[in-house]
């Protein structure tokens, strides 16, 4: 059953559509400033927004405001559309380098495809940024629907530059604290390619904040890599998760977020190869909340952990930034398609994705919201089964149990 209901506001027209006796609903609407796509279920609330695609929120409907904080990044300072920047007008706000359409825009969980980190210089002259052109374009809604029993959205976008489509599908059930995720590319070209996929999960305050933002999941070896910078907080050393060696030469902890003064952090793992799905969890210990992200590990073999404490001054920085972006995708290191593709393998696992001519490639993954009590000791596994997703605490073996009814 459908039902739509057309709400018409002073200024602005939103198209709303409720579930008869739930409080599932879809609208469109202002998020930060920006135009965004809200899904909601009474318990939980998703805002995606149509510039980049990007999850600007994905929090709990409480009210307890430890309980309700939204997690997700959102900048100081104010962001644009992308298809708002005018070189002439907004270099100088967000500093006319080749990330600027992604600072300029950017907040939350966001798509890095084709290509992860900077562009070669060819690129760049071809005006081509920053962690890929799925974050440069308008992202328009499909279809959204509501039913008695759950509230979708699709959304997808044209890649003009990379000769690519990409799409998403969003979907929260009734009674349930768990967004589900369909993703997909599709090449335009009729030739084979490489390609960079990660999904970029940027925490921000107050959730993030240094020595109390707690990370868990189940990885195994990795590395820091030189980057000729004395403010990294970690040594240029091997790893094996969860220590690692801290600038000083001490064995440092990985799970919190570290907590050197104007210094920055990024290291990549690969997670256990032996796990049908690896996970995420991360929590603050001042707040009531886990959030989590459940993946294939076969589609997303990597994660990258990137910190900033307020380290880089120059705009839109300007030496306010905190925060913590969990990268979990097909590389664990950012580079030009050429470096990554000449490195081929790190620990015998590919850094890349090849993507086949005319084909189309789908994942599927999925993000929760638990509350978790007072001096919680952090996630020891994540198991999904049985149309429950379990979470076994960390020391105490205690287990917090989600309903997860939607086979993916």
């Amino acid at each position: 059953m459908r039902i739509h209901i057309a709400v018409t506001l002073i200024g602005s027209a939103i198209l709303a559509e409720s579930a008869v006796g739930q409080q599932l609903s879809f609208q469109a609407e202002e998020v930060h400033g920006r135009q965004a796509y809200v899904l909601e279920n009474g318990r939980m609330r998703v805002a995606a927004l149509q510039g980049g695609g990007h999850l600007a929120e994905i929090r709990l409907k409480s009210t307890d405001p430890r309980k309700s904080i939204n997690p997700m990044r959102v900048p100081h300072f104010p962001t644009i559309e992308p298809w708002q920047y005018e070189p002439a007008e907004h270099d100088a706000v967000y500093g006319g380098r080749a990330d600027r359409w992604l600072q300029a825009g950017y907040m939350g969980h966001l798509l890095n495809f084709p290509t992860f980190g900077d562009p070669s210089k060819i690129e760049a002259n071809n005006r081509l940024g920053t962690h890929g052109e799925a974050l440069m374009v308008r992202w328009r809604k499909q279809w959204s629907e509501v039913t008695r029993d759950a509230v979708s959205l699709q959304y997808t976008a044209h890649l003009p530059k990379t000769l690519y489509n990409v799409g998403r599908k969003l979907t929260l059930l009734a009674n349930e604290t768990v967004l589900y995720i369909e993703e997909w590319v599709e090449s335009l070209a009729a030739f084979d390619r490489p390609a960079h996929w990660v999904e970029h999960v940027t925490f921000g305050p107050p959730f993030a904040e240094p020595g109390k933002n707690i990370l868990d999941m189940p990885a195994t070896k990795g590395e820091v890599r030189p980057v000729g910078s004395p403010l990294n907080s970690l040594q240029a050393k091997p790893i094996e998760w969860p220590m690692g060696t801290s600038y000083d030469g001490k064995r440092v902890s990985l799970r919190e977020m570290q907590a050197r003064p104007k210094a920055y952090t990024y290291y990549g793992v690969l997670m256990d190869q032996g796990r049908e799905k690896s996970y995420l969890t991360v929590y603050h210990t001042d707040y009531r909340i886990l959030v989590g992200y459940v993946w294939r590990t076969k589609d997303f073999p990597w994660l990258g952990d990137w910190q900033e404490n307020q380290r880089m001054t120059i705009p839109p920085w300007n030496g306010e930034v905190i925060a913590r972006g969990l990268e979990f995708g097909t590389t664990p290191f950012g580079g030009t398609m050429q470096e990554v593709v000449e490195e081929g393998r790190v620990y015998g696992v590919p850094v890349y994705r090849w993507v086949g001519g005319r084909e189309r490639l789908t994942v599927r993954y999925l993000a929760f919201l638990a509350e978790i009590p007072e001096g919680y000791e952090g996630v020891a596994d994540v198991e999904v089964r049985g149309g429950k997703i379990h979470i076994t605490e960390r020391q105490t073996g205690r287990i917090i149990s989600l309903n997860s009814a939607r086979e993916w």
